[in-house]
Formats: C-alpha cells, sequence, structure tokens
C-alpha cells in the first residue's frame, strides 16, 4: 500500500467505518420490505443493484476493466461461483434477520474470519502461529457450545460464515475491486434474479409494483429499490478505505458490523440469549480477541524489524484480510 497523507488516512477510516457501519445497521432495513418473502427480498436486490452498479460506473466512466476480463475465462468462472455463493449469503441473511434470527446471522460474522483463517490452512495450505491456532481452537469449542445453547447447530451462522469465506478466497483469486467485483457479480445474477422476478409477478406472489390497501403501497416498491443502493453504497465506501489505510485497520473494524447486529438483535428486537448461548458468543470474542492481539503483534514486530519501509503493512495472508459486500 502506498504512502497516505494523515488526511487521507483519517478520510479512509471514516470511509470503513461507515461501510461497517452501514453493513451492520442492515437488519433495521430487511424487515422494513415485509410482507415481502425473502426469496422476493433476495431477487429484487439482485436486480436493483445491477441498476445501481450500472449507473456508478456510468458516473465514473469506469469501464476499461471490462473488455480484459472477457478474455479470461478462468475469472469469469470464479467470478459466477462468487456470485452463487453471495447470492446464498444475502439469502440466509435475509430470512435469519426477518424470521427473528438477527443474534444468529451475527455469529456467522463473527466467527467468519475464524473459518477463513481455517480455510487458509487446509485449502492454501498456509501455515498458522500458535496464537491463531488457539483461536480456531476455542472458535471450534464454540460452535460446540452453541449448538447446545441453540438444542441444534447454529447452521444460519455457519452458513453465513462458510459462505463468506468462500466468497472471500475466489475474490482473492479473481482480485477486482469492490465496484467491479458487485458488477460482475451482479451481471450473473441478474437474468436469474429478472425471471424470478417476473415468475412472481405473473403468478401473483411479487410485491413489486402492487399495492395492498392496509399493507403497503407504492412506497414498499421504493423501497425494493432502494435495496440496490444500499448494496452499492458502502462497497464505494470500503474501496476509498482500502486504498487508504492498512489492511490490519479494516480487520479490525469489520468487527463494527456484527457488533451492532449483535446489539441490535438484543436491544431492538429482544432476541433472548440463555446462558449457554452468552458461553458460547464468549468464547468467540475471546477468540477473535487473541487473533486481534496476535494481529497486532505482529505488525509491530514487521515494523519494528523494517524500519525503512513506508506505508503501513498489511496483515499476512493468513489473518484473513476483510472481503466487501458480503455481509448482509
Amino acid at each position: 500500500m502506498p504512502e497516505t497523507t494523515p488526511q487521507e488516512a483519517t478520510r479512509g477510516l471514516w470511509s470503513g467505518a461507515a461501510a461497517y457501519g452501514i453493513w451492520g445497521l442492515f437488519p433495521l432495513f430487511w424487515p422494513l420490505l415485509e410482507p415481502s418473502p425473502a426469496d422476493d427480498i433476495l431477487v429484487n436486490r439482485m436486480v436493483w443493484s445491477m441498476a445501481a452498479v450500472l449507473l456508478m460506473l456510468l458516473v465514473q466512466r469506469h469501464w476499461g476493466w471490462i473488455r480484459p476480463l472477457l478474455r479470461q475465462p478462468r475469472r469469469l468462472a470464479m467470478s459466477a461461483g462468487a456470485a452463487t455463493v453471495v447470492s446464498v449469503n444475502w439469502g440466509v441473511y435475509i430470512w435469519g434477520v426477518n424470521s427473528g434470527h438477527v443474534v444468529e446471522t451475527s455469529l456467522g460474522y463473527f466467527i467468519n474470519p475464524l473459518v477463513t483463517i481455517a480455510f487458509g490452512v487446509l485449502l492454501l495450505h498456509e501455515r498458522l502461529r500458535t496464537a491463531q491456532w488457539a483461536a480456531v481452537g476455542v472458535g471450534a469449542l464454540a460452535v460446540a457450545v452453541l449448538t447446545i445453547g441453540y438444542g441444534r447447530p447454529p447452521w444460519i451462522a455457519l452458513t453465513l460464515a462458510f459462505s463468506f469465506a468462500v466468497y472471500g478466497l475466489l475474490k482473492k483469486k479473481v482480485a477486482l475491486s469492490g465496484l467491479e467485483s458487485l458488477a460482475v457479480e451482479s451481471a450473473f445474477m441478474f437474468p436469474f434474479a429478472l425471471g424470478y422476478l417476473v415468475h412472481l409477478a405473473v403468478s401473483g406472489h411479487g410485491t413489486f409494483g402492487h399495492t395492498v390497501p392496509g399493507s403497503y403501497g407504492w412506497g414498499h416498491s421504493g423501497l425494493l429499490v432502494l435495496s440496490g443502493l444500499i448494496t452499492a453504497v458502502p462497497l464505494l465506501c470500503f474501496g476509498a478505505a482500502a486504498v487508504r489505510v492498512p489492511l490490519t485497520v479494516l480487520g479490525l473494524l469489520q468487527y463494527l458490523a456484527p457488533v451492532f447486529q449483535f446489539l441490535i438483535g438484543i436491544a431492538v428486537f429482544h432476541e433472548t440469549m440463555e446462558p449457554a448461548r452468552w458461553a458460547g458468543f464468549a468464547l468467540v470474542w475471546a477468540a477473535l480477541a487473541v487473533l486481534t492481539w496476535d494481529a497486532l503483534r505482529r505488525l509491530r514486530t514487521d515494523r519494528s524489524a523494517a524500519p525503512g519501509v513506508v506505508g503501513p503493512a498489511g496483515p499476512r495472508p493468513a489473518e484473513a484480510a476483510p472481503a466487501p459486500a458480503g455481509t448482509g
């Protein structure tokens, strides 16, 4: 990462906080789209995300990356895989929030860094330090405790964590910016989403463009359109942050989203937390504290070892730099 001025670094910090803050507030938005079911919300989000990202690309006149990408079928195939995985992530998240499982969705993004590190070991053959092994082990224990607390495996959280980890792995291979990757993924999702949206409209099960007296009106359709914009805006904020602050700082900022989601689940939606669930979450937070301490310690060591290097240092691959666009 190139050297940045203090003003640019501050701007990047606020941009990152805005991105993860918006993602953290998503549980307040999706219930506004009821009585639309999760599948209706999901396909509307896909369709209007395509519209929003095309508008942003048009304003920025940012088209030069498309032609080289079209000549690389392997990257296109991985982008299609990323689109599939993020569709699962979005759908499960929306369903989880609107079915009263906000706290469990936050758990998914709390444990995602641990799953990403496990992927680094299993798939990329990365070597972990002792503290990272300890964090992964504590995270696995937390899942076992939460399974007892919920009376079932926390499948919503696990689906979100694993799908986001796979998504991050594919994005790392494709190596596109946040806006570019959303454009490609939206392009893959768009025809399927539009077809399903037309099916819902023809079968009378869709809510976009319809009004039901006493239930929802045209404002509801406006909110469905808005879902595309709120998908794209935090990506722009994330992109502004990614080029101005170290990846270690972004790695710390990513915890804002699940913290906000957890607090919203407890304080706004009054979801119950049994003692075993508190114990499981406490173990997850302990694992993340160990992971954060280890990353910061390694950052200080790197800077001390290379005092002449200008510019901020980022985490090692196994330290799971955050991937945008998957949160909610």
